[in-house]
């Protein structure tokens, strides 16, 4: 798990082929707006989450995000000591200025 800012988690994905980018935020919030092409997960529904993420290739590189970076982190530590690769979002969504999108 590694704990980057927006200018780093932009700069990562843009040059990472694998990467997958998930928000671990609830549906609710997930309707106010996300970032283009990423994966809904909620980690708030916690038996759902593991199973969600048990399913997930451990080739892959995940970019997650929350509201302010603590869910995401969670979800970062849980990933990790299953194997996957991960980034958490230092801040989450309350300081993102990059694009949204409406799912």
């Amino acid at each position: 798990m590694e704990n980057i800012n927006q200018n780093q988690w932009v700069e990562k994905i843009q040059n990472d082929t694998n990467a997958v980018i998930l928000d671990v935020r609830s549906p609710e919030e997930c309707a106010e707006g996300m970032q283009t092409g990423a994966v809904q997960m909620n980690i708030m529904n916690t038996a759902q989450f593991i199973a969600d993420i048990d399913k997930l290739d451990k080739s892959k590189n995940y970019y997650i995000y929350c509201r302010s970076g603590g869910r995401s982190g969670q979800a970062c530590m849980l990933m990790a000591a299953k194997g996957y690769n991960t980034y958490n979002l230092n801040d989450g969504m309350l300081s993102w200025s990059g694009e949204v999108v409406i799912p």
